[in-house]
């Protein structure tokens, strides 16, 4: 039996083609650089029919360009998106809706679910010649080398590159073998996530309020069909999740506030923990790690999938600058302009979500009093309003080139 190994050597390899993985190779398609892209798992076709999935982001107004200027944002649309004008946040006394006409824009946002995102780029791959997706593969081991890392596979090809992207999730078994370790803590609350059936049309508002035992929040999707987010204890959780259909949706009736309406039947479940884990650092000579391999948010304000696009989209801008400068693109100088872009950014956004986070699950009354009254107070100040609004768009703050809808180079 022939056991010989045949070497494919790239520039880059991505490791993890979901939503970030895949934006960063489009992002770096018709660029002087061969990438390679290994995704195990390719989603399954679209199908307009298909009930809607469970996993879902709230694309910001940035992340939407980004996706846009990469050319994989009709591909997005023609498919399935639901876009929405106004959130509204509210506890018992505070009530703050905000409108994206007050931002001169037609939306605020988009809900898309998760694979739809991922598929849409995998389709947009093929169209960049220095583009190679791999799929349908295990990997057996990975070597980080700061010169030349090695990516060995089951079907006796081995991989080989000057830079190598972790983009392979929370557990990132790419960061790990850069040597890259996190800090992290899980949060005593789990999620359970409820696709469901709506007799109301609303579906131009996403919302969330909070409650004593965690929030609660309606995230609308195409036609009559919502997500729901009900935060609650592990236990409580658990409880929830093993009920029948019928008194899934007579707990939620009871639980959530009225604006919801009748829940005409339950198309999907799932649950898991809320955890908060962040990388030590981004880069390494000829390493750097984007999108949850480099963070894990707490999902109160759906932000963790724009972050990681926004990684995505800050690494492909200093990679496209090397080029053009003619620099060694796996420099651990050069990389560190990426880490500067996103780390600190990135742990602003965390660090503001943890503060919501315990402020509002946070029973103590002089602080329930203060923070409705913030909530309340925020509803009648139209500037903090749209500074906010833009903040959550992404439309704030330090962008790459991408979330400002300005093609690279």
């Amino acid at each position: 039996m022939n056991t010989e190994l045949t070497t494919q050597k790239y520039d880059i390899i991505i490791v993890g083609g979901g939503m970030v993985g895949a934006t960063l190779a489009c992002a770096l398609g018709n660029s002087n650089y061969s990438v390679a892209i290994i995704e195990r798992n390719i989603p399954s076709a679209f199908d307009p029919q298909q009930p809607h999935d469970l996993r879902v982001s709230a694309l910001s107004i940035a992340s939407q360009k980004i996706l846009q200027t990469i050319g994989a944002w009709d591909n997005i649309v023609n498919k399935r998106t639901c876009p929405f004008a106004r959130m509204r946040v509210w506890e018992t006394v505070g009530d703050t809706e905000f409108n994206c006409r007050d931002s001169g824009l037609s939306e605020l946002g988009f809900i898309v679910e998760n694979r739809v995102i991922q598929l849409s780029l995998l389709e947009h791959i093929p169209h960049f010649s220095n583009l190679h997706l791999i799929s349908d593969v295990n990997i057996d081991f990975i070597d980080y080398n700061h010169d030349c890392s090695t990516i060995q596979l089951d079907n006796q090809y081995q991989l080989q590159c000057k830079l190598l992207i972790a983009a392979d999730g929370g557990q990132s078994r790419t960061r790990h073998a850069m040597g890259i370790g996190v800090n992290s803590w899980d949060y005593d609350q789990h999620a359970l996530v409820i696709n469901v059936e709506t007799a109301l049309p609303q579906q131009d508002i996403t919302w969330q309020r909070f409650v004593k035992q965690g929030p609660q929040a309606f995230l609308p999707l195409s036609g009559h069909h919502a997500s729901l987010v009900w935060y609650n204890a592990p236990d409580n959780i658990k409880k929830l999740k093993s009920l029948s259909d019928k008194a899934l949706i007579e707990a939620i009736e009871q639980t959530f506030p009225q604006c919801l309406g009748a829940i005409e039947k339950i198309e999907g479940k799932a649950s898991f923990p809320l955890k908060r884990q962040h990388a030590q650092q981004y880069v390494k000579q000829g390493a750097a790690v984007i999108g949850d391999a480099a963070h894990m948010i707490n999902p109160l304000a759906g932000q963790g999938v724009n972050i990681g696009l926004l990684d995505a989209a800050a690494l492909a801008e200093i990679l496209w600058d090397a080029q053009q400068n003619k620099q060694n693109f796996a420099d651990l100088s050069l990389l560190k302009n990426y880490e500067a872009m996103r780390k600190q950014e990135n742990l602003k956004m965390m660090t503001v979500m943890d503060l919501f986070y315990r402020v509002f699950s946070n029973d103590i009354l002089p602080i329930k009093i203060l923070r409705n009254l913030g909530l309340g107070m925020a509803e009648h100040i139209k500037p903090a309003k749209i500074r906010v609004m833009k903040e959550a768009m992404g439309l704030e703050g330090k962008r790459p080139k991408l979330a400002k809808g300005h093609p690279l180079p």
